[in-house]
């Protein structure tokens, strides 16, 4: 093989998707609670997305963004609509809009506050991103082993806490940088009266409020953003993830007063808001509009949720059941990954969130016969995992088979 190995890789190749499964070479089928790391919103092979995609295919890939894009105006226009803000700035993952959000805070904080050496602060557990900046901001020291030296401007404190941010609050302090339900660490929902005194605070000391909502954002978690559920305004929102469905796109909204501080030659991208990527942001967004998938996440959320508690009840091995909207966790006495592997062998498609964690994100589009589908094979799966019967795996299998 001649990638780099920099992925830990499961023993099964998929070839097709439809919907919430997917079918190997062979035509065994797995049902998927991934969705490619919380991408694939729609499922997979979506008909609004395919059809905009292929329409798009047969007229002009890519321009430069020296030239206006009518379809860029247009899934602006739509970001813009459902979640209050007034610019966008679109690039192709969510790394990248969370570099966006830390330039556009410190010019701002130069421009706006005359602040020489601006410093944003994020939180412990928190993951933003690999490349230099968002991996300096990650609350998480073991994804930055060996990458120093990292740059700096930032201040990473413990989560939830608001004496930490009062204690750092000072002259050079420009902006926060939050996640309102840490994925990558844990899936854990941050405590409601936490955000809206932070968001108070941030309006009390003029620093931008900057939520990452990366994997949380286009209606993952039962609202267009996380934030509307927490009953705050922020002044900055990143979203990537499943904006395009699995077509790479990612943006950065902010509030319009921030718009004239990224001007002409600030920053840039090549392939950031090409027509292809338009094209299927723009599809997925008005399937959302129209279906009225995000109003039936949360009763999605809560089957499987108390779907999970039932079945793993009895086992002292699982501590926890927790998440927001179709973002669920299942903390685990035990490393988690044996379990998520046993998992796949029954043909159910799981990550991880961390050591312990096993993390469901299924598609907006899962029905209630696959929730419990997988419910079963979860409880199945524990039933032999934990209750010491390990034998019997491949008839869990023919729980998916059928």
């Amino acid at each position: 093989m001649k990638l780099f190995p920099t992925y830990i890789r499961y023993d099964v190749e998929f070839e097709k998707g439809e919907g919430v499964w997917l079918t190997d070479r062979s035509g065994r089928r797995w049902l998927d609670f991934a969705s490619g790391i919380g991408v694939t919103g729609l499922g997979h092979n979506h008909p609004r997305v395919r059809a905009a995609l292929i329409r798009q295919a047969g007229q002009l890939w890519h321009l430069s963004n020296l030239f206006p894009h009518r379809l860029q105006e247009r899934v602006a226009e739509a970001l813009c609509r459902v979640s209050g803000m007034g610019a966008v700035f679109f690039c192709n993952s969510g790394a990248e809009a969370n570099e966006a959000a830390i330039k556009l805070a410190r010019r701002w904080a130069r421009e706006a506050k005359v602040i020489a050496e601006p410093q944003i602060l994020t939180f412990e557990g928190s993951f933003h991103g690999r490349t230099l900046a968002t991996l300096t901001a990650t609350g998480q020291e073991k994804v930055k082993r060996g990458f120093d030296p990292l740059p700096g401007g930032f201040r990473i404190l413990p989560p939830e806490n608001m004496d930490a941010v009062r204690e750092a609050t000072g002259a050079a302090t420009a902006a926060v940088l939050l996640e309102l339900v840490r994925g990558e660490g844990g899936v854990k929902p941050v405590d409601p009266g936490f955000v809206r005194e932070l968001a108070d605070w941030c309006r009390e000391k003029r620093l931008l409020l900057m939520v990452d909502e990366v994997q949380t954002g286009i209606g993952r978690t039962g609202a267009w953003f996380a934030f509307q559920r927490y009953g705050i305004t922020p002044d900055v929102i990143t979203t990537a993830k499943g904006l395009g469905n699995g077509f790479p796109v990612g943006a950065m909204l902010a509030r319009e007063e921030l718009k004239p501080h990224l001007g002409p030659g600030s920053h840039g991208t090549t392939f950031g808001g090409n027509l292809l990527a338009m094209a299927a942001a723009g599809a997925v967004l008005e399937e959302l509009e129209v279906s009225g998938l995000i109003g039936e996440v949360e009763a999605k959320s809560r089957l499987l949720r108390d779907g999970l508690r039932q079945v793993l009840s009895p086992y002292a091995e699982v501590i926890d059941v927790r998440g927001l909207g179709l973002m669920i966790g299942v903390e685990l006495t035990v490393p988690v990954q044996p379990f998520i592997r046993e998992l796949l062998h029954a043909g159910l498609v799981t990550l991880p969130a961390g050591e312990t964690v096993l993390r469901l994100l299924p598609p907006l589009v899962v029905g209630e016969t696959e929730i419990r589908q997988a419910v079963r094979i979860i409880g199945q799966v524990a039933e032999k995992r934990f209750g010491g019967k390990m034998e019997g795996l491949s008839e869990i299998r023919e729980v998916v088979a059928k």
